[in-house]
């Protein structure tokens, strides 16, 4: 799927989906002057905004890596408005053909942005169409085939492509070279995130007390997409079991019923835990058995649930897999390894 849209507006990307969808889409600042957190890589970006309008210039190409729901998007629609130009959004997994990226570029105009999400599951083939266009827009056509082949260079107006991946990685590094400005995406301090939480009540219109903004700070992950939706989940509770206004005391019970604890974590982290605690003496255990023992994909594992586990330190990675930490049988009220140790069993079996 492709969606185009202008940065000369305040109209963001709007996906056909949930009234929530849009919502969240609607929370998104809109300057780099709204754009709270992520400081260092704010003021690079301003430069070189402001570097590229002063020779009007395109932006140089650009790869933002982190953890899903850190800004990564926002970020490439803000560029967009900075520089007064469109944005053309895809993924690499909706990009299954060659032909599919040749209709994009083949169709941008000077200064425009295109956006690729999860850059990283761009096919091999499609990745190499980009190639050329990053570095010289360009993108070489090929007519017939055998001895009677012939190659036409068809030339692309300058555009900015802007990446984002989970799994920096997995990117080639013909590829990741070729971008002029790489960041990394880093988890959000709690002051940052009550600065969030505060701006998306006001726009939301909901009463809520600083003690209530803390209480959704401190266990929304380090993650702005999750304070956010933490935030509509407690509105709703207030307003049905409330008068509407969101207090700690009313934070607390709606993020009891909402499985989340103090320190973030949901049902599915703490089963990831007690699966390693339990299951595997506490690790180390490989990726995959994990997610084999949880029926959990295992690209969710390492995209979405481990990287907040592993900067939490409830679990380390180490080469033989992972292990949980002390303050993981802690805050599991766990004192001792109750579990078998599947692997050794497993070595056992084949060993008798």
């Amino acid at each position: 799927m492709i969606h185009e849209e202008s940065g000369k507006t305040e109209d963001f990307l709007m996906e056909q989906g949930s009234a929530e969808e849009e919502i969240v889409v609607n929370l998104r600042p809109k300057s780099l002057a709204e754009y709270i957190g992520q400081e260092k890589i704010a003021e690079t970006l301003k430069i070189a905004i402001e570097a590229a309008l002063k020779r009007q210039e395109s932006l140089d190409h650009i790869l933002f890596n982190g953890p899903p729901g850190l800004g990564k998007t926002t970020l490439a629609h803000i560029m967009a408005i900075e520089m007064g130009t469109r944005i053309i959004t895809s993924s690499g997994p909706a990009l299954e053909k060659g032909g599919d990226l040749m209709g994009i570029l083949t169709h941008l105009e000077k200064g425009d942005i295109l956006f690729i999400d999860e850059i990283h599951r761009l096919p091999k083939i499609v990745e190499e169409f980009l190639y050329p266009a990053m570095e010289d827009f360009a993108v070489d056509f090929v007519f017939d085939k055998g001895v009677h082949a012939r190659t036409h260079r068809y030339r692309l107006e300058p555009f900015t492509l802007i990446g984002a991946t989970t799994r920096a990685g997995l990117l080639s590094s013909p590829l990741r070279e070729r971008f002029g400005i790489t960041r990394d995406l880093d988890f959000y301090q709690e002051k940052e995130l009550v600065l969030i939480v505060k701006r998306s009540a006001a726009l939301l219109d909901v009463p809520i007390d600083d003690e209530g903004t803390f209480e959704i700070a401190r266990r929304a992950r380090g993650t702005p997409r999750v304070a956010n939706r933490l935030l509509k989940r407690i509105r709703d509770f207030a307003q049905v079991r409330a008068d509407g206004k969101i207090t700690r005391a009313i934070a607390i019970d709606a993020l009891a019923l909402e499985g989340i604890d103090e320190h973030g974590l949901g049902e599915t982290d703490r089963k990831l835990l007690k699966t390693i605690i339990l299951n595997y003496k506490g690790g180390p255990v490989g990726i995959e058995a994990i997610a084999s023992t949880l029926q959990i994909e295992t690209d969710v594992l390492l995209d979405v649930i481990e990287p907040y586990l592993l900067k939490s330190g409830f679990v380390i990675r180490t080469s033989q897999g992972r292990k949980a930490t002390d303050i993981a049988y802690t805050h599991l009220n766990i004192t001792e390894h109750k579990g078998p140790n599947l692997f050794d069993s497993a070595k056992t079996k084949r060993r008798s």
